[in-house]
């Protein structure tokens, strides 16, 4: 079985979109640089050694838990994240047109959710790709790894990655330096 870890990019003040959900200069770091990552329906042109941690996350993730907003703000991915991996979305209400996307779940709860994406994901990690989700997830001591594409701009306000209401220590961390976003891993520290 594969790990859980979350990742999100970050402004450096530590949100993950505008207030009104743009996303601003976020992910400039996908077209920073000229080594091509091959995602599903999707090219990245990164620095080499964004190439690395994104090509690993493409190759090693085999399930993606999102929020349902974050599922509506995408409109579903078209049915086809950009990693290429199934979707599970947390909700308590699936859309009435679920059958519209056939390779995503729609589970009530998050401990339900993540065990869901296990099981789809087999040997393979799972990735949690919403900020509220991941932070229920971390509480539930889900998650084995918190990853963060830290990006060089102030947003002042918005949606924030982490809101935790609980202490959690994190193990030092991997640190990744690319062009336009600086990448951190940090394992969690079990006790």
């Amino acid at each position: 079985m594969g790990k859980v870890y979350t990742h999100m990019t970050m402004s450096l003040d530590g949100f993950i979109a505008e207030p009104d959900d743009q996303i601003g200069e976020l992910f400039e770091w996908y077209d920073a640089g000229d080594t091509t990552v091959q995602g599903s329906g999707m090219v990245f042109n990164v620095d080499a050694a964004s190439a690395v941690l994104l090509q690993e996350f493409v190759d090693t993730t085999g399930a993606l838990v999102a929020g349902r907003r974050l599922f509506d703000i995408t409109d579903g991915w078209n049915d086809n994240h950009p990693v290429g991996s199934p979707v599970v979305v947390v909700t308590h209400n699936p859309p009435a047109d679920a059958d519209r996307w056939p390779r995503t779940a729609f589970v009530d709860g998050v401990e339900a959710a993540v065990d869901r994406a296990r099981q789809v994901a087999g040997e393979k990690d799972v990735c949690i790709a919403s900020a509220d989700v991941a932070q229920q997830a971390l509480e539930l001591g889900v998650v084995d790894e918190v990853c963060v594409s830290l990006v060089p701009v102030l947003f002042g306000t918005g949606k924030p990655y982490f809101s935790t209401r609980e202490h959690l220590l994190l193990d030092d961390p991997v640190v990744i330096p690319g062009r336009r976003a600086t990448h951190l891993r940090y394992p969690v520290r079990r006790s």
